[in-house]
């Protein structure tokens, strides 16, 4: 196998477990090497680190795949990981649907993989991962025999890792508009035109620890995309709920989910959220609950002093449009905001709106999407609801 021989000084993080490899970390890669191969790594005294796929052309010019030498790459080394994920999924109690493979934490960086009952949808987000996606596919239908699989790889990323962006079936075409069961409830989930991969399934556990306090109250729920927390808080006894969004799409599948469940208590509204919040709290309109779900605010260390400051902001306004002993039901999916600084953040926005904070929930995303604590971005979603006084 090709060779790849890093400098005398290498970042802790390497030898410690974690699968990325800087180009600044590389002493010597063999003139063989394309891009997409798969390399075995060696500190600059010849000690085996790991197998895996090489991009000189990518900042991170390796991500490594197995610390075990007698691994060898090919299709049963992909199959036998995915048979794993799904057996971790299946013991926690994650079956129907969940994130099956879910990239680093589950050793098959940026491979991410949904299922949604009998449906899957990949991303293969970098070049080394993206030549073995065949494999992945045959993998997928060995161990499953899905009705469908989908293509998700309409994400900017790729191209810094000099791939297209694209999105289509990876098997026989079906219907792209999916029905799911998720608490209880029903959802059309989109795997051909919603976010991501059509839906966000970190937030499944999270919907349900809304069901006590949203019980007699008037709720507003901003950026509600398909609007799943909103109807999971009328599902739970809440008075009249209103979820917000800018997608006028977003709005109509909000709608299209409420009936789908019976329920006659949501409006939702195509409205920019940021200024709807801002113009009603001049207002003093008043609700029991406010719930924030924001797109990420950043996604590069340079802003993250914007993000901060957009959080702030965002739950300020959130604050201001609460009744004294309302719950603020607010989350961040930047992972380059880490929670202790998350809840600081909303702290100073307390602060600011002269207002007192009681926790009530502090938590991330469902363990489908496990944690591992040495790989920081495995740990990116912050929810958080508290008490506003």
């Amino acid at each position: 196998m090709k060779r790849v021989v890093l400098n005398r000084k290498i970042s802790n993080r390497v030898v410690n477990g974690h699968p990325w490899i800087f180009s600044n970390e590389i002493n010597q890669l063999e003139d063989s090497i394309i891009a997409g191969d798969t390399a075995e790594v060696y500190t600059h005294d010849g000690k085996f680190i790991g197998k895996g796929y090489v991009n000189p052309a990518s900042m991170i010019s390796v991500r490594l795949l197995t610390r075990d030498k007698k691994d060898n790459i090919d299709k049963s080394f992909f199959r036998k990981k995915i048979a794993a994920a799904w057996e971790y999924r299946k013991k926690i109690g994650y079956t129907e649907n969940c994130r099956l493979v879910y990239g680093e934490a589950d050793g098959l960086p940026q491979l991410i993989i949904d299922k949604f009952n009998d449906y899957f949808v990949i991303q293969t987000l970098a070049l080394g991962m993206d030549v073995w996606k065949n494999e992945i596919v045959e993998s997928l239908n060995e161990l499953f025999t899905p009705k469908g699989i989908y293509e998700r790889n309409d994400v900017p990323v790729r191209e810094l890792e000099g791939m297209e962006q694209k999105k289509g079936f990876l098997s026989a075409p079906f219907d792209t508009k999916i029905m799911i069961n998720e608490n209880g409830l029903k959802f059309m989930v989109d795997v051909d035109k919603g976010q991501k991969t059509g839906y966000f399934l970190d937030q499944q556990d999270n919907r349900k620890a809304i069901q006590h306090i949203v019980k007699g109250a008037e709720v507003l729920g901003a950026f509600c995309y398909t609007g799943t927390f909103e109807i999971h808080a009328a599902h739970y006894g809440a008075k009249q709920v209103l979820g917000l969004d800018i997608s006028e799409s977003a709005v109509q599948q909000s709608k299209e989910n409420a009936a789908l469940n019976g329920i006659t208590n949501c409006t939702f509204q195509a409205i920019n959220a940021f200024d709807a919040l801002k113009q009603w709290s001049k207002e003093d309109k008043k609700w029991d609950v406010v719930m924030l779900d924001p797109p990420s605010f950043t996604k590069s260390r340079e802003h993250i002093q914007k993000a901060i400051s957009g959080y702030k902001e965002i739950n300020l306004r959130g604050m201001k449009l609460l009744k004294p002993g309302g719950f603020l039901v607010t989350s961040s999916c930047t992972n380059l905001i880490q929670p202790d600084l998350f809840y600081q953040t909303i702290e100073a926005a307390a602060k600011d709106a002269r207002r007192t904070l009681k926790q009530v929930v502090f938590q991330t995303q469902s363990p489908d999407h496990p944690i591992i604590k040495s790989l920081d971005n495995t740990n990116y979603l912050k929810f958080l609801i508290v008490q506003v006084n």
